[in-house]
């Protein structure tokens, strides 16, 4: 059998290997939800369609949860008004994971060619991982949007953005007027500078709204004035799922969390975040500008579930970029790999729903929190590399491709 044959039968029944020892991981680790949040979607969009009530009225039965989303993503979702509930899981499970993968190739593929990986192997590999993943399980169980809407805003900082495409902005204007929280990479294309992107961004958005407000007065009469205050929709703030900075300070007083604190704790990761943000671009490091923002929109969100953690993806997936771009047997190396895998293990432990009953005491401080604490340490440490780093690593990782491909290894 020819090397290249022994190297992808190898490959092949690790990955075989790695998926067994996931699956049976799911078995007992993963929560199963049955796409509770699908649910909501699905039946507001059918009440709104077929029984003539307001979507911003619904309330899945014995539940506080509506539908929370501005109405041009009601817009989006109204096919669902028309399809059975076996076929909306489907869809939204296949989105999820046709996004995921893409994604995946975007941000592996540079390492892959750095490393001399097969790539399907790292994708497939990747893919394994990231099924553990809790913020991806979740979002999956859950039948959540936010792979879809991380992809969105990719589609702008790592192609048209790059590119210099006249569309650069779109597809984050898009996703803020799916869902607002990604309003943040508007700010981020200010604060760094990129002016017409920013202002494509905000005309899409605007223009998506208006365009629900003109199709839809009522529920856009309701979201705005109503729907989008009544925070008892969301769930309690203090909540263990909630990892956001807001959740940090709720838990501390569950009654009357301090407003001003949170406050404080916002302003200071926005000057951190703004400074790094803006060396990056400064250095064209565009995907640490994508990775930071993410993380920024976890912590300074009121609410941020866990299932929207898997914003936190980039910023991994670039902590192994980095590790893999310093050279072999390095501290360097051997740190970004140990942050990488004690992130990636808290990350799919549900280590922080020990505390979802008592998060009181120095304990459910800082056990009820790891999640918050995974993400300011990204944000303050993930590194930023320069053009020169980058094209260094590739013209390694292109040398050491060709020598695993001809057999030709140099003697030293």
């Amino acid at each position: 059998m020819a090397q290249g044959a022994r190297r992808t039968v190898r490959q092949s029944i690790g990955v075989a290997g790695l998926a067994v020892g996931v699956a049976l991981f799911l078995s007992v680790a993963a929560m199963r939800h049955g796409f509770f949040d699908l649910g909501v979607y699905y039946g507001a969009i059918r009440y709104w369609v077929h029984d003539g009530g307001e979507i911003y009225d619904f309330l899945r039965p014995f539940t506080q949860y509506g539908f929370t989303y501005p109405p041009f993503a009601a817009l989006v979702m109204l096919p669902m008004a028309y399809v059975s509930w076996t076929v909306a899981i489907v869809l939204s499970v296949s989105a999820s994971v046709a996004v995921t993968l893409v994604l995946f190739w975007w941000l592996l593929d540079p390492i892959s060619r750095r490393a001399g990986w097969t790539r399907w192997f790292a994708i497939a590999v990747a893919f394994c991982l990231v099924a553990a993943y809790e913020p991806m399980r979740e979002t999956v169980n859950f039948g959540q949007v936010n792979m879809l809407l991380l992809f969105l805003v990719a589609v702008d900082l790592l192609r048209l953005l790059p590119s210099g495409s006249r569309w650069a902005g779109t597809t984050i204007g898009l996703a803020t007027a799916i869902k607002l929280t990604p309003g943040i990479f508007i700010v981020y294309l200010l604060v760094t500078g990129r002016w017409r992107a920013a202002v494509t961004a905000m005309g899409t958005a605007a223009g998506a709204t208006l365009l629900a407000a003109a199709l839809f007065p009522d529920a856009s009469r309701e979201f705005w004035t109503e729907a989008l205050w009544n925070t008892n929709r969301v769930g309690e703030l203090s909540f263990v799922s909630n990892q956001s900075l807001r959740g940090v300070v709720a838990r501390l007083n569950p009654e009357d969390p301090s407003t001003v604190a949170w406050l404080g704790l916002v302003v200071a990761v926005l000057a951190l975040w703004a400074w790094r943000a803006r060396s990056a671009v400064a250095v064209g490091d565009e995907a640490t500008g994508l990775a930071l923002t993410g993380v920024l929109m976890c912590l300074v969100s009121p609410v941020t579930w866990v299932h929207h953690l898997v914003w936190l993806l980039p910023a991994l997936i670039l902590l192994l970029d980095n590790a893999m771009a310093a050279p072999v047997g390095s501290r360097r190396r051997r740190w970004l790999l140990a942050a990488l895998g004690i992130a990636y293990a808290f990350l799919i432990s549900r280590i922080v729903w020990a505390w979802e009953r008592d998060f009181t005491g120095i304990d459910g401080f800082l056990g009820s929190n790891t999640y918050v604490w995974i993400s300011l340490a990204l944000l303050a440490f993930l590194p930023i590399r320069t053009v020169a780093d980058r094209a260094g690593a590739g013209t390694a990782g292109q040398e050491k491709s060709e020598q695993t491909r001809t057999g030709v290894v140099p003697v030293t």
